[in-house]
């Protein structure tokens, strides 16, 4: 009697689990990563977590468990003294389970409930991934693989670096598999004590947080396509085979990366608190690191707080914006920063068609560029004014933290400890919302787009 009613509690979960799979994937996709967040503060929760064996306070265990899983790296306490090595391994799992992203577990979650990716979760993967509809299913395969690919690389170059530091090879695989991870799944997590300041000329260490960070942060869609073009064998380069989401991904992120690279190394340049202490080499170093993670990783090997005024609001705007789509980056992508760009040039030149590389951009991905970068920058404004409301803070610092939190990024002028409980809560709540919100948004408005038979006049409203 108990096994059968145990089994028929398993088979309306699943029932449900389906139908919500099948009619609303992107309500299935915030509860897999609410899930996921919630099982991974219950594990911080334990005092076998922490390295004194005292419970960690729940707004701490929650804040450290959505910023994993969120890949975000912000921290309320330290990453590499508080918490003991079980409690670094539940963070490293949260943040490889994030890092796939909210749409390959809601696909992975479909796939274990019904056997197979139905043709609504089809199409949701594939408006955010920019896939064809038969390829989702491989697509998850394939994202796994080359996240694993990648890490291991990263992690074959680290190991050695750690093993000159004169650790143990047990040690040094775990600090090179940890690091490995947080850098291309762009988490900000450090478990090194002292951080990552005394390796600021490190060009060993630099530069595969660089490359990592770069790699992870244009988006699976991307590497994929680009990894296509190369094995296919016809007469046209491969570059002239990207369409146009690799296109405007690979160079939007290009042109802000070298762009955020050189303004920032012009900014600290003479800035005795960060680079201006540093020989020649190690300037550029730190302006390469500081260029990228500013984007999305937050591995910063320079204090955020020891920047001037002017690197901050350079930061605020390059975090705003993110990296790729469907990648471990956050923010309100690059390839809605590039819609939006293209528009008002359209609109500038009285062009009737958003164009690039030879193709249309039709109005409803202009739309939902738009509704994207509306929802963000609502998201940012609400949060700021209240931690505003909350503390006593300036806005500099304020906006600062929160549009990193929103972006994902992890970057942190040292005030996220000293908030209070609340503050901690809306800061969860604002990670948790940059890493699901606007990616869901764009997808559930692109499934809800409706043809009507009959159409209202025509008529301008004055703008500007």
């Amino acid at each position: 009697m108990q096994e059968t009613r145990i089994s028929g509690v398993l088979g309306a979960g699943r029932d449900w689990l389906d139908h919500v799979a099948r009619n609303s994937p992107a309500r299935l996709a915030l509860l897999v990563f609410a899930s996921i967040i919630a099982v991974v503060t219950t594990l911080l929760s334990l005092p076998a977590a922490t390295a004194d064996g005292v419970r960690a306070p729940f707004a701490d265990a929650l804040f450290t468990a959505t910023s994993a899983v969120c890949v975000t790296g912000l921290v309320t306490v330290d990453t590499a003294t508080y918490w003991s090595a079980f409690g670094h391994a539940v963070i490293l799992v949260g943040i490889k389970i994030g890092g796939l992203g909210v749409m390959t577990l809601a696909s992975i979650l479909g796939l274990a409930v019904s056997r197979r990716i139905g043709l609504t979760q089809r199409m949701l993967a594939a408006s955010e991934t920019r896939t064809r509809l038969g390829e989702v299913g491989s697509l998850v395969r394939a994202v796994i693989a080359a996240s694993l690919a990648i890490e291991g690389a990263l992690t074959l170059v680290l190991v050695p670096r750690f093993l000159t530091l004169g650790e143990s090879f047990g040690q040094a695989l775990w600090h090179g598999l940890f690091m490995a991870l947080s850098i291309f799944n762009n988490a900000g997590f450090v478990i090194i004590e002292g951080g990552l300041g005394p390796f600021v000329g490190d060009w060993w260490l630099g530069l595969p947080i660089v490359v990592g960070t770069a790699i992870g942060a244009i988006g699976f869609p991307v590497i994929l396509d680009v990894a296509r073009s190369f094995r296919e064998r016809r007469r046209r380069p491969p570059w002239a085979r990207w369409n146009l989401h690799t296109k405007l991904t690979l160079s939007t992120y290009g042109l802000l990366m070298a762009g955020s690279i050189l303004a920032i190394g012009a900014f600290e340049w003479t800035n005795p608190d960060t680079f201006g202490r540093l020989p020649f080499d190690e300037k550029v170093l730190a302006s390469l690191v500081q260029g990228t993670n500013v984007r999305s990783s937050g591995l910063a090997t320079v204090d955020p707080a020891e920047l001037r005024e002017a690197t901050w609001f350079l930061s605020d705007a390059l975090m705003f914006v993110g990296g790729g789509s469907a990648s471990t980056a956050g923010g309100i992508k690059v390839t809605t920063f590039a819609v939006l760009v293209l528009a008002i040039v359209a609109e500038a030149r009285g062009d009737r068609d958003v164009e690039a590389f030879g193709r249309r951009i039709g109005s409803t991905t202009v739309r939902l560029a738009v509704s994207v970068a509306f929802l963000g920058s609502t998201l940012v404004g609400v949060a700021t004014l209240a931690l505003l409301t909350l503390t006593d803070l300036h806005l500099d610092v304020i906006l600062y933290e929160v549009i990193s939190a929103f972006a994902t990024v992890g970057l942190s002028t040292g005030i996220t400890p000293d908030l209070p409980d609340a503050g901690k809560y809306v800061l969860s709540a604002l990670m948790f919302a940059g890493r699901t919100g606007t990616m869901t948004m764009a997808a559930a408005l692109a499934l809800r787009e409706r043809r009507r038979v009959i159409r209202m006049p025509n008529e301008r409203p004055v703008i500007g």
